[in-house]
């Protein structure tokens, strides 16, 4: 896909979003795509490659939340993968700080990569479980947003978040759209954990039947120095 086939496919689905793209951020996403593209042909990063999806399914998909992003907002992005959505919000958004944090090392070689290409500050990659990192005084509960995109069920992603961010902060939960049953099970871990259950939005992505919702907690109390328990527990043993 050529770079104006590229400009005039995403602005059609961000006008729906009222999300205006300058040329700079127009050409990062276009490099961000194919880099992508070619990295997977070496490692699995995402079954998603043809252009057209790429831009609808991972970028468009990932800007969906940055109104619920506040200005200045230091945000970590956990289970970034190959950099969804911390990586398009920050293209985006120049002014948030943003840690990508993955366990997969091979992955932040490739999203080493990226940020270099593309120039991008104040955002960091960090290879780690979240349960490790959650518990390093370093990160936890010093950041305004946790973010995740389809890495683990609301129970289990509630222990992987809530440790991040300082009370009066929230975690940003992007999930598919059926997810009632998976909120009505969560209740008691992001409760136990500190946090509250603020709303719930499903929406459609533009020009298309994709279902999507997400879950905003709010952080009301601090986390139990318990949480997040070892490496793998939070996926075995979901709080109940």
């Amino acid at each position: 896909m050529e770079i104006k086939e590229f400009s005039e496919t995403f602005d059609n689905y961000l006008k729906d979003l009222n999300i205006k793209l300058n040329e700079e951020q127009i050409e990062k996403f276009y490099i961000y795509m194919n880099l992508l593209i070619d990295w997977n042909k070496k490692i699995n990063l995402t079954a998603i490659t043809k252009p057209e999806e790429i831009v609808l399914k991972h970028f468009v998909d990932c800007l969906t939340i940055a109104n619920y992003v506040e200005e200045n907002s230091k945000l970590i992005d956990v289970g970034t993968g190959a950099g969804f959505p911390g990586v398009p919000l920050k293209i985006y958004r120049e002014d948030l700080k943003i840690v990508l944090a993955d366990s997969l090392n091979k992955r932040l070689t490739f999203l080493n990569e990226v940020l270099n290409t593309l120039k991008l500050k104040n955002i960091e990659t960090i290879h780690t479980r979240a349960e490790e990192l959650g518990r390093n005084k370093k990160y936890r509960e010093e950041f305004d947003i946790a973010v995740s995109r389809a890495v683990a069920n609301l129970s289990t992603l509630s222990e992987y978040l809530i440790p991040f961010v300082k009370v009066g902060g929230k975690c940003i939960c992007m999930k598919g759209a059926d997810i009632d049953e998976e909120l009505n099970n969560a209740k008691k871990a992001i409760e136990v954990l500190g946090g509250k259950i603020l709303k719930k939005d499903i929406f459609k992505l533009p020009k298309s039947d994709l279902k999507r919702s997400v879950i905003i907690v709010e952080k009301v109390k601090k986390t139990s120095q318990k949480y997040p328990r070892k490496p793998g527990t939070p996926a075995k043993e979901p709080i109940k």
